[in-house]
């Protein structure tokens, strides 16, 4: 983004993603004073403390662990770490004592052979605890797809197809993870009940709007049941009949039908460290320090990708309209939209960022474009199966556009946003952040005259 980085546009979407720096966040709720050692308030007696036990997942994951690292110290570190985390290729390092384990490609938002592997390793070192060691479990957003354990009689490429299917179909977040939890051994509280003995932490960055802890990485730290037949009414609801979705159907209800022993649950505690309304609060207190007033600054939004593109392009023309000259405002939002795709056999490309951004080009496509400029991007640095973050809107992108013959209607009528930015120079690429709070939108209107 270095071509890029200069622009109060990029400025700003920027100091919103650096607020969410996993290894800082990490580092602000982590205190050692002598033997005694605080996490998010907690305190915790080191010489009783035989091991610490650091495991976990998401696409936060290496800066987590790098953050943890260092505000526990090298000799604390060496004297009692034992870690392993699950994080995408591209994100891998070399840590003191925390193992980062490629648990998928990066770009491919999907469970694999290779997460299944680690995860499998997590759960022996949980199942090794006992009542001197802590867990301390550090999640973030991307964990449903870092962290597989399918449960006994459901193959790995069965869980995929699903995941698959059902991203295809709009599923919600919320909707994949309550049937990913209960075709796991990992989520829906499998974690948990999986500790043996001691006591638990977990250090939470949250990419699901409103932070519910059971949604999260598919919640595997809360001190929940999965709902088996909840689930199966969703695969109804979302896939049409198919031999998958009825062996998948048929593998809920018996579970469902099966009788279960609750599971004796060690102390634990989940903590909230960071949130999409960390990112939009900074990204908002960085415009106004460039001279923005900030009109717009929410959080959380969910909805249709290329209807929330086509809102912010509204938003923007509204705001032009009032201006007065010399006057200069910033809108900003989060959350995460979903991609509904349709029918073709035409190859495409692209992510719910880009998606958002070319409707809202196309709304502005017979719009004076002078004094707008918006861009979209996931604060991890991914969206969809791209190298991008996501993209960006002005009237330079949309002159390169017009020069080259292209109408986004074209591109969006099959979700291929990522060729039309590509050829236009609009594509946003930060690479890897190391952090996951859903995405952030910047809208800047000014009226020069």
């Amino acid at each position: 983004m270095a071509e890029l980085s200069d622009r109060d546009l990029v400025q700003i979407w920027t100091a919103g993603v650096n607020a969410v720096d996993s290894a800082a966040l990490v580092r602000g709720v982590i205190h050692r004073s002598g033997s005694s050692l605080t996490i998010a308030g907690e305190s915790f007696d080191l010489s009783g403390i035989d091991r610490l036990l650091v495991l976990g997942g998401g696409k936060a994951g290496a800066g987590m662990a790098a953050g943890l690292e260092a505000a526990l110290g090298p000799e604390l570190v060496a004297e009692k770490v034992t870690g392993w985390l699950n994080v995408p290729a591209d994100c891998v390092r070399t840590l003191q004592k925390i193992h980062l384990h490629a648990g998928r490609p990066a770009g491919l938002n999907e469970p694999t052979a290779e997460g299944v592997a680690g995860t499998t390793e997590i759960l022996r070192l949980t199942a090794s605890m006992t009542d001197r060691d802590v867990l301390i479990a550090l999640l973030s957003g991307g964990g449903s797809a870092l962290l597989p354990a399918p449960i006994d009689g459901l193959a790995l490429a069965d869980k995929q197809v699903l995941t698959q299917q059902l991203m295809q179909a709009g599923a919600t977040i919320e909707q994949l993870n309550a049937i990913r939890s209960c075709l796991s051994r990992f989520k829906g509280g499998g974690w948990l009940r999986a500790i043996p003995a001691g006591r638990g932490i977990a250090l939470i960055i949250s990419d699901v709007r409103g932070d519910p802890l059971s949604v999260i990485a598919s919640g595997p730290t809360m001190a929940t049941q999965p709902d088996p037949i909840a689930a199966k009414q969703m695969l109804v609801d979302l896939l049409p009949a198919t031999e998958l979705r009825e062996r998948i159907e048929q593998r809920l209800a018996a579970l469902s039908a099966s009788e279960t022993t609750p599971a004796v649950l060690v102390p634990f505690r989940n903590v909230i460290i960071g949130n999409n309304r960390t990112a939009v609060d900074a990204a908002a207190q960085r415009a106004s320090e460039l001279g923005y007033r900030v009109v717009q600054q929410t959080c959380d939004e969910g909805g249709i990708a290329r209807e929330v593109g086509q809102q912010f392009a509204e938003a923007c023309l509204h705001w032009r309209a009032q201006l007065k000259p010399g006057e200069r405002v910033c809108l900003i939002s989060g959350g995460e939209p979903t991609v509904k795709l349709v029918p073709t056999d035409l190859p495409r490309k692209g992510g719910r960022n880009q998606e958002l951004v070319l409707a809202a080009a196309m709304r502005l496509w017979q719009e004076p474009l002078d004094g707008i400029e918006f861009l979209s991007g996931g604060t991890d640095g991914e969206d969809g199966p791209t190298d991008a973050a996501g993209a960006f809107f002005d009237e330079s992108i949309y002159r390169e556009a017009r020069k080259r013959g292209l109408n986004p209607q074209d591109y969006l009528a099959i979700n291929n946003a990522y060729p039309f930015f590509a050829a236009s120079h609009g594509l946003l690429k930060s690479g890897p952040t190391h952090t996951n709070v859903m995405d952030l939108r910047v809208a800047l209107v000014t009226h020069s005259a």
